[in-house]
């Protein structure tokens, strides 16, 4: 029985029913499960059966009341929040949808949101994720599908009727620069030769009734575009802005996908079959045909406006800190009946800008692999803010390779810190196999009771820094670096096997004695464990 992509929207409406949902769910589940990463809607009603949705139907403010609600469920892990009354929403613009990755608030679904963006049980561990990362890195690239038309083209509005003023764009936090409408979309852009196609997430605060003014950052993708047409004389470039694409894009759109490789035939090596695109009404890009809204317009390489401040994913908001920005100009907009507007509220963890930086973490994996470092985990702690990266090495390995400390993190670092991978990753920690690198707990252990400060920790401040980073931004010293690695091996690992044991309950004790103990422990009046 198949069922079609339009009778499965159609199907997905707002307001659908659980009896007939439950039944469409399990068919849709059994049939083609990776619907729910190729369209959005079917995302949330996928969330809806987790119940792991909330809709609020009252009429809630854009201006820092939306806001305060995303906030705050990001740092309590709870329900994803769908509002379905917005003040100021006029002809289906717009429905807000909020935390579409981050956290949950259950000890077996701790990552579930985060899972059911990548067509994974809500059970599934951050290893799993990972894993699931590397094994796209082998999967063959699909060109995508090209349609007519597409659900993104049900409306449109266009030329003097664009005000985005006039439209519930959210104002998140106090001392904000404005209203950042664009926080979860997909930036399109394409070089002048049309052989790369970049699809990423930069901020955007809206500047006037028909301009965005967005964050382009030294390095990233969206500037090496912006070269290449400067390169070519040009003053302005095709763009388009995808809301509420399908969440597979999304979460590749987050990754650090290399230079040259177009995200659109990435994500279909990702699901295992062609993402569906439709062309722009107004230029020649493609963008997801099921999208909620889609921006399309220009890319402006000489006007500027003020950008920032904003309270962004690191957790601090700076009254000084402002830049200008590009304009990018919003000749169309066309969207889905009922639209929804996702939006990320960052700050403090955890929200899906530190969930999605954390993938940075199976790229890292194989990039040690590819130049012969025994690397077997990676893992980006979200306690963290996904700045540090805990790398689990094979110390058999380690010892084959007759090195120290010093030469072997000099190596490491001369490369991992030189790669796009860990544009957001400041400190590189390693570990040996008796460290369980997904486990914050044996991190924090092993780094203060084996990483000795100032000697076998290693600066690198001839690299790339990440400028958002704030004792980069507003800190003392040069504007590159501030990245280092903390070996957490012993000296002697190097050499010879380790020759201690962890002192935990697990460790210490015969295992029959700790059965028995588990077996009664409730019955001695315990409660935890």
């Amino acid at each position: 029985m198949a069922i079609g992509i339009g009778a499965l929207n159609t199907f997905f409406a707002p307001r659908i029913t659980a009896g007939l949902w439950m039944l469409e769910f399990n068919i849709v589940e059994h049939h083609n499960a990776h619907r729910t990463v190729l369209d959005f809607r079917t995302f949330i009603e996928v969330l809806r059966h987790d119940n792991d949705l909330v809709e609020i139907d009252r009429e809630v403010d854009p201006h820092l009341e939306v806001g305060a609600i995303v906030r705050r469920v990001s740092e309590v892990n709870d329900k994803a929040p769908l509002f379905n009354n917005v003040k100021g929403a006029r002809d289906g613009l717009w429905r807000i949808f909020g935390n579409a990755a981050s956290l949950r608030n259950s000890t077996t679904e701790k990552y579930g949101r985060v899972a059911r963006n990548l067509g994974l049980p809500p059970t599934a561990s951050w290893k799993d994720i990972n894993e699931r990362f590397m094994s796209w890195k082998t999967a063959k690239p699909l060109a995508p599908n090209i349609l007519p038309t597409g659900p993104c083209k049900e409306n449109k509005i266009s030329g003097d009727d664009i005000d985005l003023n006039s439209l519930p764009a959210p104002y998140l936090h106090q001392g904000d620069g404005g209203k950042y409408l664009q926080t979860y979309g997909l930036h399109v852009l394409q070089t002048p030769d049309k052989s790369w196609t970049n699809w990423s997430i930069f901020r955007g605060v809206v500047h006037d009734r028909n301009h965005l003014c967005c964050l382009v950052g030294p390095g990233q993708h969206n500037s090496i575009m912006r070269d290449k047409w400067l390169e070519e004389g040009k003053k302005e470039m095709p763009w388009a802005l995808a809301f509420g694409a399908p969440p597979a894009a999304t979460m590749v759109a987050a990754m650090p996908v290399p230079e040259g490789i177009s995200e659109s035939e990435y994500v279909g090596a990702v699901v295992g079959k062609p993402i569906d695109l439709v062309k722009c009404e107004t230029n020649d890009l493609l963008v997801p045909a099921n999208s909620e809204i889609v921006f399309e317009g220009t890319f402006s390489l000489v006007e500027k406006g003020q950008e920032g401040p904003f309270g962004d994913y690191l957790g601090l908001v700076f009254d000084d800190e402002q830049q200008m920005g590009p304009l990018f100009k919003v000749n169309t907009i066309t969207y889905r009946d009922d639209a929804i507007m996702p939006i990320s509220c960052p700050g403090r963890i955890t929200d899906e800008s530190h969930t999605t930086a954390a993938l940075a973490a199976p790229e890292l994996i194989m990039l040690c692999k590819e130049h012969g470092f025994p690397v077997m985990e990676a893992f980006a702690p979200l306690e963290t803010m996904a700045t540090w990266c805990a790398l689990q090495v094979d110390t058999d390995k380690l010892r084959e390779m007759n090195t120290t400390s010093e030469e072997f993190c000099r190596k490491l670092g001369e490369v991992v810190y030189r790669n796009k991978s860990t544009m957001l990753i400041n400190r590189i920690l390693i570990f040996g196999e008796d460290v369980n690198i997904y486990d914050f707990k044996d991190i924090i252990w092993a780094y203060v009771t084996r990483c000795r400060p100032g000697k076998t920790e290693y600066v690198f401040e001839d690299v790339k820094g990440f400028f958002l980073t704030p004792y980069m931004s507003h800190g003392e010293g040069p504007k590159t670096g501030g990245k280092t690695i903390a070996d957490c091996l012993l000296p002697f690992e190097y050499e010879r096997p380790r020759n201690f044991e962890q002192v935990t309950f697990e460790s210490s004790y015969p295992d029959d004695l700790k059965k028995e103990i588990v077996a009664q422990w409730k019955e001695m009046g315990f409660e935890s464990g």
